[in-house]
């Protein structure tokens, strides 16, 4: 079994307020594996398992070199591919890209994820100097990891440290340069290349009470947010942001520039919120902005539910199941009062009684949001079966019915001709005849019904006439 750790950050990480990824290079995915990277110095090669002066993209390496490498089934999160490096003979540059459309004059954050994937504790370490550059080469800001440790299992470590752009100058290149030699050792995996900008603190938090916060969407009430930010800014510009997906992506929430934010109730759903700032002039760009923690506000459902149609229930005949429905939060039902049910806290419960009753049903979630319905269940000594009916469209008994069959008890119901032939039949449902057979008025005349029941019930069995 594989067990890839993920070991704290090292060297000079933004220790303020970080912004969201503005350069984010994870070498592609099985669907999306990328198209135009080269490694300087170095040739591509389709292997799992490539030579001194090789590289490879890959989502899996394993029996590299008689298993003197790690099994690496995943890259630094899970679900894409990395860069799997094998040394060249001679130090040198095997990761150099230029990245364009960064802020001017911004304090950025760079980080990659590394491992060393060999398993000999004698081999030569890998041993990486990370360079941000202008493009016309003047170094912002530099940092060497010395000799990647050997590990007992698979480690992705982080690296880092930030630099600032220099005032009119969008662009800057990403320099990565291996210090020792190949040929024994010195195999390293590389992902998750990342610019995020980094400037002051800046925290965020609810008035009187603590994030997260959970709510019914009926029991909203005015929540209020502040800000503080710490020194560093000159003249900062304010944005609160609201994310309705997990923070994947952010919306600037309008009119809401100030430290301080009232939010107001809303519909059901997950909300994240956000305090982002920048310096004003470059305030106008998202990539810029830094932002603080996350508050999280859950405004949960109310429970949708139903008790379902009325009911009847045949003295001494038969039991009935209320076929109530709901649907929420890992909800509770409780049915008032509980007299003659299976159950008082199972959402369909059988009714046995032999009395007129009324039911109220209540459902209630985790977070305490509730709903209620009601049913009324009708108790009648017998099912009775018309004797007669006169379709004549007159809205007075055109249809022949059986009032107190439940169609819940799943009964077949038939009807025959003098004949013998069936002209009408359901089964499990309403019985509801109008006299037409095959689309045509049936003659006046006695016909045979016959109920039959597949519970044990006795059957039932008679005559009707049909009047016209």
């Amino acid at each position: 079994m594989l067990i890839i750790s993920v070991l704290p950050a090292r060297s000079q990480l933004c220790t303020g307020s970080l912004g969201d990824p503005v350069v984010h290079i994870d070498f592609g995915s099985a669907s999306q594996p990328p198209t135009s990277f080269t490694a300087p110095g170095y040739s591509y090669v389709a292997s799992g398992c490539p030579n001194d002066g090789y590289y490879t993209i890959t989502g899996f390496s394993s029996g590299c070199f008689s298993n003197a490498w790690h099994t690496v089934a995943a890259d630094h999160t899970g679900n894409g591919y990395y860069m799997l490096v094998n040394a060249s003979y001679q130090p040198g540059d095997f990761y150099v890209a230029t990245v364009n459309n960064l802020c001017p004059n911004t304090t950025y954050e760079f980080s990659a994820w590394m491992m060393n994937v060999l398993l000999s504790p004698d081999g030569i370490k890998p041993d990486i100097t990370f360079r941000i550059e202008t493009p016309g080469g003047v170094v912002l800001n530099q940092y060497s990891t010395g000799g990647i440790s050997v590990t007992a299992s698979p480690q992705w470590r982080q690296y880092g440290f930030y630099f600032t752009t220099t005032p009119g100058n969008s662009q800057v290149v990403i320099r990565m340069t291996n210090n020792a030699p190949g040929g024994m050792g010195n195999d390293l995996a590389l992902d998750d290349i990342m610019f995020r900008p980094c400037g002051p603190k800046v925290s965020t938090s609810i008035s009187g009470i603590n994030s997260p916060v959970n709510v019914c969407v009926y029991e909203q009430e005015t929540y209020s947010f502040s800000g503080l930010i710490s020194a560093g800014f000159t003249n900062p510009v304010y944005q609160w942001q609201v994310s309705a997906d997990s923070g994947r992506s952010w919306t600037d929430i309008t009119g809401a520039n100030s430290p301080d934010f009232i939010r107001t109730p809303t519909a059901a759903g997950h909300f994240r919120y956000r305090l982002s700032a920048a310096e004003s002039g470059n305030a106008g760009i998202p990539s810029c902005r830094i932002a603080s923690n996350v508050l999280e506000i859950t405004v949960h459902p109310r429970p949708q539910i139903s008790a379902g149609p009325d009911k009847i229930v045949v003295t001494g005949y038969s039991n009935t199941q209320l076929t109530a429905t709901a649907t929420g939060e890992g909800l509770r039902f409780s049915w008032m009062p509980p007299d003659f049910l299976s159950s008082d806290t199972v959402l369909q419960p059988v009714v046995d009684t032999d009395r007129d009753m009324n039911y109220r049903l209540s459902a209630v979630s985790p977070f305490g949001c509730t709903s209620e319905d009601a049913v009324s269940v009708k108790a009648v000594a017998g099912i009775f079966v018309p004797t007669a009916f006169t379709p004549n469209n007159d809205g007075k008994n055109d249809f022949w019915t059986i009032p107190f069959l439940d169609p819940a008890w799943g009964a077949r119901v038939m009807v025959f001709s003098r004949s013998g032939q069936i002209v009408y039949e359901v089964k499990g449902a309403e019985v509801r005849w109008d006299g037409r057979f095959r689309g045509m008025p049936m003659d006046s005349g006695v016909f045979v019904y016959y109920v039959q029941f597949s519970d044990g019930k006795p059957d039932l069995k008679g005559t009707f006439s049909l009047i016209r």
